[in-house]
Order: C-alpha cells, then sequence, then structure tokens
C-alpha cells in the first residue's frame, strides 16, 4: 500500500534478476484481466510451483492451452455443479459434525480455529475429489493422517522465499533446500496419490466404483474413465496428480484462513458477532443445527465473510500473470516473461472505492452487487478472467457452512480475556502471525447436537 501511494498505480522492482511489475488500479487492472487477458493469461511458477505441478501439469500453473482448458472445464463443470455438490453434501455434513464433537469434547479448553479449520477441509475435499480408501492403512501408511502432514508441510514450502528464484544463475545449487524439501514431500504425496489410484482402478476394473445417491461419481473416478476414453492425447498419470494437487491445497489453506480471519474479526467487534447470531437463530433456530440449505439464507454472514476477504484477501498480489510477448498496458512497457502482481490487497484499502476502507464493516456489502467473480474490478479477492480461481465455488461453500456452524453452536471467548491480534504473515496464503485461540461453550441448549 505505501510502495502504490509513493510510486503510484503501476510500478516496477527488480528482484534479483526477476523484473516484476505491480499494479493497485482497477483501471489498470482491467487491461490485464479482459482488455488482454489471452496475453497475460500466462503463468512465470517458481522452482517450489513448478515441482508441486508436476512441471505445470495442473491447472493452477498450466500454460494457456487446448489441455488446460479441458481440465478446467472438467473441474468446473463437471465436479461444481449444483448436482454434484448435493451429491456430496452428506459427506460435507458428516466432516463438520466430527469437528463440532471434537470442539464439544475441548469445551473450556483453547481451540486452535485454523487448525481446526484445515483439518476439517482437508477431509472434506480428499472425501470428495476421490473418495474412501479401503482401510485407513494401506501399505503400511495412515493416508489420511500421513496426508494432512504432508499438506501442511507442501503449503510451508510454497510460501518459503527462495533465493534461486530470483538469482536463476543460483537454482542448480538450490542454496536453500527449498527444491530438494518440496521434492521429498512430493515423493511422500505421490506414494499416497499411488495407493488410492491404485484402488481405485482395481474397484473399476471390478465393477465396484462408488456413486453417490444420484449416481455421480467423484473426481478421480471421472478423471480415470475420462482418460480410458478419452480419443484426443490422454490425460497423464500426473495430470490427475497435478490436477487433485491443485484441489486439495488450493481449498485446504485459503479456506481455513479465511474462516480463521472471520473469527478473529467477529470477536475483535462483537456487535459483528451477536448479528451473525440473531440471524442464525431465526434462519436456523436454537433447536435446530445448520444444514448448508441455510446458508442462502443468511446474509449477514455472506456479508461477513465478503468483508473479511476485502480486508483479508488470502492471496494479496493472487498468482502472478506473465505476458507471452511484450506489450503496453496505458503507455507502460511490459517486457515479455515480467511477473505481473496485481496488488488487491491495496485496492480492497482504496479510500477512492471504499468508505472508511480500515474498518470492519460487513453493512457495506447488505444488498450490493459485489460477487466473488471478478466482475467489478475494486473487489477480486479470486481474480478475474480466465484465470479466475478455478474452485471459487467450493471453497464459498465449504467457508459458509463451517462458519456458519461455528458461530451458531457455540459461544466463544478469548483464553486469556484479550482480544486476538491482526498482525499478518504472507505465506502462500495471507495468514495470522498468531494463531488464533479461542475457547467455546455450547450455545444450543442440547447436547444431542454435539455428539
Amino acid at each position: 500500500m505505501k510502495l502504490a501511494q509513493t510510486y503510484g498505480p503501476i510500478y516496477k522492482l527488480w528482484i534479483g534478476q526477476k523484473l516484476c511489475v505491480i499494479i493497485s488500479s482497477p483501471a489498470l487492472a482491467k487491461e490485464i484481466v479482459r482488455d488482454q487477458d489471452v496475453t497475460f493469461s500466462n503463468r512465470n511458477p517458481n522452482i517450489a510451483s513448478r515441482v508441486f505441478s508436476f512441471d505445470g501439469k495442473d491447472i493452477a500453473f498450466a500454460p494457456l492451452g487446448p489441455r488446460w482448458r479441458q481440465l478446467r472445464t472438467i473441474l468446473v463443470r463437471e465436479m461444481q455443479s449444483e448436482a454434484s455438490f448435493d451429491a456430496s453434501y452428506l459427506l460435507r455434513r458428516n466432516e463438520v459434525k466430527k469437528s463440532v464433537a471434537i470442539i464439544y469434547g475441548n469445551v473450556g479448553h483453547a481451540i486452535d480455529i485454523g487448525e481446526l479449520a484445515f483439518t476439517t477441509v482437508v477431509n472434506i475435499i480428499a472425501g470428495m475429489f476421490w473418495g474412501n480408501v479401503d482401510g485407513r492403512q494401506v501399505a503400511g501408511i495412515d493416508i489420511g493422517t500421513e496426508f494432512r502432514a504432508a499438506a501442511g508441510r507442501l503449503v510451508q514450502n510454497l510460501g518459503r522465499p527462495n533465493v534461486s528464484d530470483f538469482f536463476p544463475i543460483l537454482a542448480r545449487f538450490d542454496i536453500q533446500g527449498v527444491q530438494k524439501d518440496m521434492k521429498k514431500v512430493m515423493q511422500q504425496v505421490d506414494k499416497i496419490y499411488d495407493i488410492v489410484i491404485d484402488q481405485r482402478i482395481k474397484r473399476g476394473n471390478m465393477g465396484q466404483d462408488e456413486v453417490n445417491d444420484d449416481g455421480k461419481k467423484n473426481l478421480l473416478q471421472f478423471l480415470l474413465e475420462f482418460r480410458e476414453h478419452d480419443t484426443g492425447e490422454p490425460i497423464s498419470h500426473e495430470q490427475i496428480k497435478a490436477l487433485l494437487m491443485d484441489i486439495v491445497i488450493g481449498g485446504t489453506d485459503t479456506t481455513s484462513t479465511t474462516v480463521e480471519w472471520a473469527m478473529a474479526e467477529m470477536m475483535l467487534h462483537p456487535e459483528v458477532m451477536v448479528k451473525a447470531q440473531l440471524e442464525l437463530t431465526e434462519v436456523v433456530g436454537l433447536d435446530n443445527e445448520v444444514e448448508e440449505t441455510h446458508v442462502k439464507n443468511l446474509p449477514y454472514l455472506h456479508a461477513v465473510v465478503k468483508e473479511t476477504l476485502r480486508l483479508h484477501p488470502v492471496a494479496p498480489l493472487l498468482l502472478p500473470r506473465s505476458p507471452t510477448k511484450s506489450c503496453n498496458v496505458s503507455g507502460y512497457a511490459i517486457p515479455k516473461d515480467t511477473k505481473v502482481f496485481l496488488n488487491v490487497w491495496a485496492m480492497h484499502r482504496d479510500p477512492e472505492f471504499w468508505e472508511s476502507p480500515l474498518e470492519f464493516k460487513p453493512e457495506r456489502f447488505l444488498g450490493d452487487k459485489l460477487d466473488y467473480l471478478g466482475q467489478h474490478l475494486h473487489y477480486l479477492p479470486f481474480g478475474s478472467g480466465r484465470r479466475v480461481c478455478a474452485g471459487l465455488r467450493l471453497g464459498e461453500r465449504m467457508v459458509m457452512y463451517l462458519l456458519a456452524t461455528l458461530v451458531h453452536m457455540f459461544l466463544w471467548e478469548s483464553p486469556d480475556g484479550t482480544m486476538p491480534d491482526t498482525s499478518e504473515k504472507l505465506g502462500v496464503v495471507l495468514e495470522k502471525s498468531n494463531p488464533l485461540l479461542l475457547v467455546p461453550t455450547p450455545r444450543l441448549g442440547s447436547s444431542k447436537f454435539y455428539v
């Protein structure tokens, strides 16, 4: 924000040998995500991202092209349709209820909200996109525990600054060991994926594919069958794994971090918490638990989430774009392969577009048509254009359902009576510097809702 105020809405930085351009203006952002969207739709991934994405075989980091469009279409249309969401609702419900039971078992003790949300979300996403695996122990591996641990390490490594990214001449030395660490964790993840995929193939061969109530299959089954019948260039094993990595890693940390920030802001603004709980009492009732069908009738809680993402966008600079050719943006020459960042953190706090921009005021979104799709260029928490977040609809659904449950089912207080701080730490996402620890008390009268 200070750099934008000092140098204007567009400025360049040399970080080592890498030229970076930072854009902090909605008008200039329009040229990137709309007017020249095709030119700016490629990535320039760093070393950790290349390892994570199986060298750009996923959706997030793959270059624009037919295969990228095909994979994105599968994810958005096949697995994030209303029918798919409805078919997998019981899985999400069961995982959220497990988390409620864990909280209830720790009443009077501090709960790490971010860690709880992360575990809940990774279990939901894994279940939705590759289903249950026969036995918790497979080939000596506890699939759930191992994968959660690996996911946490991947997120940490993706957020580590790496001198080799800024001085490519040093990349072969891997001075900080980032590439080595990433490859080590990816080997662990690769082993888990191989086990899961092999089980799916064996089940398919034996006619034992899992289907949901409406006959829908999970994403892994769909991809394996699509690969078998694809008449064009077949989807590779690595592309399937890379797509699963995008979904699981991209969805867990962003979702859990948003839930944690929303809870922190409501603790700092108890009047907001009260309004959210009153809305939940009216819509859900004190003799009922939250269902996903309630969520669409919670405009104030939706406003809380939107305001949270305004002040604390999970990706404050979004994933960088890189032009495929040298081009011009409002008179500024941008060379080919430059890393171009959209500073949504600054745009979301720009007083030209937001009244009292540093205040947490969910009411600003009530009755407003601002959404997450990137149509309004001063509000871009998930990007815009061809590279808008592919998992947007699933992320919104999980944040709302989990947050509504936490707010409705429990009263919360700080363990030491102090309010949470809002200092930020930038890793792969914009996290709280310190974990949010809160002590729960049951809010509903009957224990049947908690066990």
